[in-house]
């Protein structure tokens, strides 16, 4: 059974009401009714969660926080999430009241994160308040949240990437690293099952850095949680193996304080602070209410709110005098101080430790180390070949010799995607015989979690991959995204790519999950054709540090193709190339990817032998293809040849483009089928006879 307790749903006079009071009470209802405004200005958002946490995360930020305003960028700053993205205005208020400064190409200002007038334009156009947190949009925003459960997977990347910092830099005397990852969550966090899978790996993990706070203000926008959530949260949390701690009232900041010390007291476990609280505290028809979740409160409403805080009633977005000095003089004197000792101990550190230092300093600046792809292998020619995961495998392992912070894992799947590092450890707590310094990352079958904790870990500079069967991409849909919107150099490496994964059937075979990851705005796909396009890509990937890019590999062998007869794969950084060609103008051109780029060369070795003039065209990635110059895409599929076969294992979908109105797309059409690998493909016609047949009826 929940546990409950009553809380008021109406302001006390003089109390808790706020009113001047206090400074703390004036801020927290400050918070509260710049929230409120901002709302309903917008006429759009969500008011209640902001003035029901108002308390909580007031105090977390002017109490608990190290956090220096001033330097939003300070490496060994506490971070917030807000996973609770539907509450930006919360966290835009503190923004702002903090002053929290703004940083512009990689640089601090010493202009505001945030202003009054920019809270008034909350939700509009170009604005840097928009409906839900994004980051790099508004500074002081850590992780983009909205989509309920993200930002607690992200706040386990973060806590984890804390972890292995604090291993691999911290020496006697030198202590860089040891702050702490607080995350705001709500009902509907808990109801998103990614929320379980971060929170059972938290607690695997022993991420004594992490604190989750959860608000229980019982409300869904359908109504109360009873509708669909009547479990025992805390217990649940209890068997994850987290501290839980109960508030009983919101608004009770003193235990609140006393709890949040507890949560830094425990180091062994992450904390799960149970936060019951009213959510639209104080408002007096609509506090505990679901009309208060999605929806501004209304005038009347507001008017009669701010009369319970003891406010002006007719002033929107007033800020009392006292209240920005106020906030500033608590958090931002202790984070400046906790700065500047961190800065005199970083400075120390250069000459107790340069190389450390050094490679400490290239990833806060976002750099690579020399010579960082100098073991990437070449491979010679193979009829036989190797899996493109398992060349991936051998190329991943190289560059990780050489890039210390490249880590990360398999959702259960390391064996068979060819992710795990030689050598390296387990990143584990010494009770599971690994080390926060470790490397190997075992998310366990959780792919969800895997993407968004691949996403916090990567917020911190580190350069995570983390892998799967390309089919169970589907279950990182949500994360992948998110990386995409934020710009983060994530890797995903999916094998088991296409029908060739073959007895495992079609609930293993992927079809639509290549046009999915090409159709998500800011994504890189490659899809290599043999062991030497491999190690282009991952050179590639590597040096992009400005957004996602995931791997579609095979599980059965490619030829590994010749490359004194054959372009280089060079190529493959372009995206797509010229593989092989004729002396003159081709009647034909064969464009292919991946595992079926050797049905390719094989039908235009038959074309060659019978004097047909045709050219071979590796399209490894749509995307970077794309961006090239047209000049230098006509060069590769010169307009004037509409004679065109495209051959790949997956949808049709998009091949149009590369095959132009008059040519062939070879792919799949339906689901597969479980077989041998060589049985489906000449069940469905991925054979080179079916693709020389296709090319002969474009050259007619």
């Amino acid at each position: 059974m929940r546990a409950s307790f009553p809380t008021p749903l109406r302001a006390p006079n003089g109390l808790e009401a706020g009113g001047t009071a206090n400074l703390d009470n004036l801020c927290i209802n400050t918070i509260r009714t710049l929230s409120m405004d901002g709302v309903q200005k917008a006429n759009s958002g969500h008011p209640g969660t902001a003035m029901a946490l108002a308390p909580v995360a007031y105090t977390l930020w002017q109490d608990v926080l190290n956090y220096d305003p001033a330097d939003p960028l300070w490496p060994n700053r506490d971070r917030f999430v807000l996973s609770i993205g539907h509450a930006s205005m919360l966290l835009y208020s503190l923004i702002y009241l903090a002053g929290v400064r703004q940083v512009k190409n990689g640089k601090v200002t010493n202009e505001p994160s945030l202003t009054i007038a920019d809270l008034e334009q909350f939700r509009q156009l170009d604005s840097k308040t928009p409906g839900h947190p994004e980051y790099g949009h508004t500074t002081g925003v850590e992780t983009t949240t909205g989509p309920l459960g993200q930002g607690c997977g992200n706040s386990v990347g973060m806590a984890m990437a804390e972890k292995w910092l604090a291993a691999r830099f911290n020496k006697p005397g030198f202590e860089l690293f040891n702050h702490h990852v607080y995350t705001l969550c709500g009902d509907g966090d808990m109801m998103e099952g990614i929320s379980s899978e971060a929170a059972s790996t938290a607690g695997h993990l022993k991420l004594g850095n992490l604190v989750w706070m959860y608000d229980a203000n019982r409300i869904s926008i359908e109504g109360s949680t009873d509708l669909a959530l009547t479990e025992d949260v805390a217990a649940r949390f209890a068997a994850y193996g987290w501290q839980v701690l109960v508030l009983k009232d919101a608004n009770d900041t003193a235990a609140l304080k006393d709890l949040l010390a507890q949560a830094k007291a425990e180091t062994e476990r992450p904390t799960f602070i149970l936060v019951h609280s009213v959510i639209a505290w104080g408002a007096p028809h609509k506090a505990g209410t679901a009309a208060a979740h999605g929806e501004p409160l209304g005038v009347e409403e507001i008017r009669e709110t701010k009369k319970a805080y003891g406010w002006p009633e007719d002033q929107s977005f007033y800020v009392p005098d006292g209240v920005q000095a106020h906030m500033q003089d608590g958090m931002g004197t202790r984070g400046a101080k906790a700065r500047a000792a961190w800065e005199k101990l970083f400075a120390e550190y250069h000459t107790a430790h340069p190389e450390l230092a050094a490679e400490l300093d290239a990833i806060l600046g976002g750099k690579l180390p020399e010579g960082w792809d100098a073991q990437i292998p070449v491979y010679d020619a193979s009829e036989k070949g190797i899996a493109s995961r398992a060349s991936s495998g051998e190329v991943l392992n190289a560059v990780a010799g050489r890039l210390p912070w490249l880590l990360g894992g398999s959702a259960d799947l390391a064996p068979s995607t060819k992710t795990n590092l030689k050598g390296e450890q387990s990143f584990q707590p010494a009770a599971w015989n690994g080390s926060y310094g470790g490397r190997n990352v075992h998310f366990g079958v959780r792919e969800h979690a895997m993407g968004a904790i691949v996403n916090g870990m990567a917020l911190y500079g580190l350069r995570p991959f983390c892998a799967g069967f390309l089919i169970f991409s589907d279950y990182m849909k949500a994360p992948i995204r998110l990386s995409a919107l934020m710009h983060q150099p994530v890797t995903y490496i999916f094998t088991h790519d296409s029908i060739g994964v073959g007895e495992d059937g079609p609930t293993h075979q992927p079809i639509e999950q290549l046009v999915q990851l090409r159709a998500t705005p800011g994504m890189t796909i490659f899809r290599p054709g043999d062991a030497n396009e491999v190690a282009e890509v991952w050179r590639y990937l590597i040096a992009k540090q400005d957004g996602p890019v995931a791997l579609a590999l095979s599980r059965q062998n490619l030829p590994t193709l010749d490359r004194t007869r054959f372009a280089p794969a060079s190529g493959a950084a372009k995206g797509g190339y010229i593989l092989a060609d004729s002396k003159e103008t081709p009647k034909v051109i064969l464009i292919a990817s991946g595992s079926e780029l050797s049905l390719a060369v094989s039908a235009y070795e038959a074309l060659t032998k019978d004097g047909i003039p045709a050219r071979v065209v590796s399209l490894p990635s749509w995307e970077v293809f794309e961006a090239q110059p047209q000049s230098y895409r006509d060069t590769v599929l010169p307009p004037s040849v509409t004679g065109r076969v495209t051959i790949e294992a997956g949808s049709p979908i998009g091949w149009d483009r590369y095959a132009g109105p008059t040519g062939e797309i070879i792919a799949m059409r339906g689901f597969g089928a479980s077989a041998p690998a060589g049985q489906l493909a000449k069940k469905f016609g991925f054979t080179p006879e079916a693709v020389l047949e296709a090319a002969r009826r474009q050259v007619g």
